[in-house]
């Protein structure tokens, strides 16, 4: 069976005004998520699925999903405030959505096979879903609680505009996930990957440190454990009187982890990352795509 990929693209046409998904940085108008579909296409993925929200479908079906139809089956699932488990009901002054493994969460239904997930404005690199694609599809038939996370080394994620923020990785001999430490503060100084350190200090890590781009690869055991997970969150009155708080993927594979649950594989990947962080990386994240265009890496028209 074929592995399915979910984008997590419900910000999409909110925090950004719909632009910077669907801002054309390839050569014919191609954006980031062209590039990361033609990449998972190639990879042996079989099915899309993006979640989105409800009030943009219209758009979304006809500037996106009739890109890629007759290409690959795509599927549309929907992320709402009010799509809670059952005794929970949503505070009336709260706009933000409930995080990624909310959006993730909405996959249930509809995805029955090993998956992985991806933001929709990163661009991962074609070795990163080589490696997620051939980590899923060895996967034996009804597999469960075998997780994998890409780890990027850290020294191709920078921006030449300014801090980062990053998930660093530890992990074990066996390249399993022990820890995600969300750092906030990432820059080159000096010639050295540095970051600020709970103590307010710059510490340097090694350029090949893993860090967590949000490219998980999943068995869809993970929905009963998030749904489960969910409600002790929505259960936490701090979570409901702060309307900002998110149930993000890092949250719920750290528990699962630190329970002796599941374990998360760690894919060491050649790509280098890069994405639109601050509006001045726009350039160069177009320079990146051309160059790999000419390159021969990617064909000047995608889709």
């Amino acid at each position: 069976m074929k592995p399915t990929l979910f984008l997590l693209a419900a910000g999409m046409g909110s925090r950004y005004g719909g632009l910077k998904q669907l801002d054309g940085l390839g050569p014919n108008g191609e954006t980031i998520m062209d590039y990361s579909i033609y990449d998972a296409i190639n990879a042996g993925f079989g099915k899309l699925v993006f979640v989105i929200r409800k009030d943009f479908e219209q758009d979304f079906r006809e500037k996106i999903i009739s890109k890629y139809e007759g290409h690959i089956p795509c599927e549309l699932v929907f992320q709402a405030l009010d799509n809670l488990p059952e005794g929970f009901t949503c505070p009336a002054e709260r706009t933000k959505p409930w995080g990624t493994n909310h959006a993730v969460m909405m996959g249930a239904d509809v995805i029955q096979e090993p998956f992985a997930v991806i933001n929709c404005d990163d661009f991962y690199g074609r070795d990163s879903f080589q490696v997620m694609g051939k980590f899923l599809s060895a996967l034996p038939e009804g597999a469960k609680n075998t997780y994998s996370m890409v780890g990027f080394r850290v020294g191709n994620t920078l921006s030449e505009s300014g801090t980062v923020s990053r998930g660093i990785c530890g992990t074990n001999a066996d390249h399993l996930l022990t820890s995600v430490v969300e750092r906030t503060k990432i820059q080159r100084m000096d010639g050295e990957v540095k970051y600020i350190d709970d103590n307010g200090e710059w510490t340097a890590t090694p350029d090949t440190t893993p860090v967590s781009m949000n490219f998980w690869g999943f068995t869809p055991d993970y929905f009963a454990y998030s749904q489960e997970f969910f409600k002790t969150f929505l259960s936490d009155p701090k979570n409901m009187e702060n309307l900002k708080s998110e149930f993000f993927i890092p949250l719920m594979v750290d528990k699962l982890i630190n329970d002796g649950t599941a374990t998360v594989e760690v894919l060491d990947t050649t790509s280098k990352w890069f994405g639109v962080t601050y509006p001045e990386d726009r350039q160069s994240v177009v320079d990146k795509i051309q160059a790999l265009v000419d390159a021969g890496e990617y064909p000047a028209k995608l889709f």
